[in-house]
């Protein structure tokens, strides 16, 4: 039974940093990519940032490229956000992803409840 379960979000203000964790079993590390997803009120889910099952190979959305910073150890079973230089229009709701295989365009197949980001003065 796959189980994401997301950690570490919180209220920071414009400019400043999270950390976001996200701890998976079910299903075996090395074949699946990771990501994260993140959904603002009234707006649909948009993929964050992608990591392959290498640990390797990385993808993120243009608006974070720069700021954030995905990583994952598959010892841990953990994959993690690093968010630095948050905007305001970071805000949403965060969810770990996966699906088998290489990254792909934002399409998961299992998804974890979410984590709430709120970047605010």
């Amino acid at each position: 039974q796959f189980k994401l379960v997301e950690s570490g979000g919180g209220s920071v203000q414009p400019g400043g940093s999270l950390r976001l964790s996200c701890t998976f079993s079910g299903f075996t590390a090395d074949d699946y990519a990771m990501g994260w997803v993140r959904q603002a009120p009234g707006k649909g889910p948009e993929g964050v940032s992608c990591i392959d099952s290498d640990a390797i190979n990385t993808r993120y959305k243009d608006s974070v490229k720069g700021r954030f910073t995905i990583s994952r150890d598959n010892a841990r079973s953990t994959v993690f956000l690093q968010m630095n230089s948050l905007k305001p229009e970071d805000t949403a709701v965060y969810h770990c992803a996966t699906h088998r295989g290489p990254c792909r365009n934002g399409r998961y197949d299992y998804w974890g409840q979410g984590t709430q980001v709120t970047v605010s003065p």
